[in-house]
């Protein structure tokens, strides 16, 4: 009998989970599917002057934050390390040398405790969590993945053991558009909820910027598919135009506009797929996920269709421990064989592996 089997065995297995895929250094400490303790410590503030996430600033963070975080989770889940019974680590997707630094860490745990170790995907981690939310997914699940890297459309059938990419962005990630247009209209960052922010004083009929992949051909084919480059592009050829004629460039209305073309192309494709593959529950996580827009008009077009929506509270939107810790948990369940512990961290992990091997 192998080690996930006799864990998935044991009354309600206390997991500790570790994200360190980015910027922010994650830990949580979860029993079943209550989470315990959550913390996160995040470098974001030392890239506002670059504009954008420096790697090398990002692992020395992660090499300076995960002890204090480690040991605040435990007084906050009122544990000690010794209770754990598994740990779970995010395997990839994500900055390699943030990964590096988590796995390091997961190991030295797993390696001194005797415990075993899940490398496991954090974007599949971003739709995980709200098992902790709203109890355990139902046996079928179209899941809608929006993060500023991610933007893809998947089928579940079991969190822990079989998830299906369905369709993904071919170029940029919806949160990555909105940070981009948010640097073109001089707002600071990260600019994606500044976009947000201003997008709800705007009208969002006042310009129609193209959604991508929506007719003809590319309707078809690229049926669960997104493509964002094309409404970038056309909304800095809007904001120069104004600007070369001398006129004020509205910016509410600009995020507006865009912002919708954005999440009407997420929604829309995400509530098709459910209807397409006869599944009647919507679950949506990733950073993006915490978008205003987002969130009301797949609330309006789920309702509409008759399908149940699940979106996790704000908190959890944003990488965060708790979510490698609830796919950690789910693998458990599932009797899922714990990685080995040489596994490698994998910058590009495809959705469909769930534990690394």
């Amino acid at each position: 009998m192998g080690v996930g089997t006799r864990l998935a065995g044991v009354s309600e297995p206390l997991i500790l989970g570790i994200e360190s895929t980015c910027d922010e250094t994650g830990v949580a400490l979860v029993r079943g599917r209550e989470l315990l303790g959550d913390v996160v410590a995040t470098s974001m503030d030392e890239y506002a002057r670059f504009g954008g996430i420096i790697p090398e600033i990002a692992s020395r963070a992660h090499l300076q934050s995960f002890v204090p975080t480690l040991d605040a989770a435990l007084t906050k889940a009122d544990v000690d390390l010794s209770e754990v019974d598994a740990i779970a680590v995010c395997a990839g997707p994500g900055l390699i040398g943030s990964l590096t630094v988590g796995i390091s860490a997961a190991k030295a745990l797993a390696a001194s405790l005797g415990k075993p170790i899940y490398g496991v995907n954090h974007v599949i981690g971003h739709l995980a969590v709200d098992e902790l939310v709203d109890g355990a997914l139902p046996e079928r699940a179209i899941g809608l993945i929006v993060s500023g890297g991610h933007s893809n459309i998947v089928s579940i059938s079991d969190i822990a053991t079989n998830v299906r990419e369905l369709g993904g962005t071919l170029d940029d990630a919806a949160g990555e558009a909105f940070d981009k247009v948010g640097r073109l209209l001089g707002l600071p960052y990260p600019g994606g909820p500044h976009v947000d922010r201003l997008s709800q004083e705007g009208d969002r009929e006042a310009i129609r910027f193209p959604r991508g992949l929506a007719a003809g051909k590319d309707k078809e084919r690229h049926r669960y598919d997104f493509s964002f480059s094309g409404l970038k592009t056309a909304v800095a050829r809007y904001v120069e135009s104004l600007e070369d004629d001398g006129q004020e460039v509205p910016k509410a209305d600009v995020c507006a506009a865009f912002s919708e073309a954005v999440n009407d192309s997420l929604t829309g494709k995400a509530v098709q797929a459910c209807l397409d593959e006869g599944v009647d529950t919507l679950v949506i996580g990733g950073g993006f996920s915490a978008n205003s827009r987002v969130r009301s008009l797949a609330a309006e077009r789920c309702e509409a269709a008759g399908i149940t929506l699940r979106l996790p509270p704000l908190r959890y939107c944003t990488d965060n421990g708790a979510q490698i810790a609830a796919l950690g948990s789910a693998a458990v369940r599932a009797g899922v064989e714990p990685s080995p512990m040489d596994f490698a961290p994998d910058s590009g992990m495809p959705l469909d592996t769930i534990i690394a091997l």
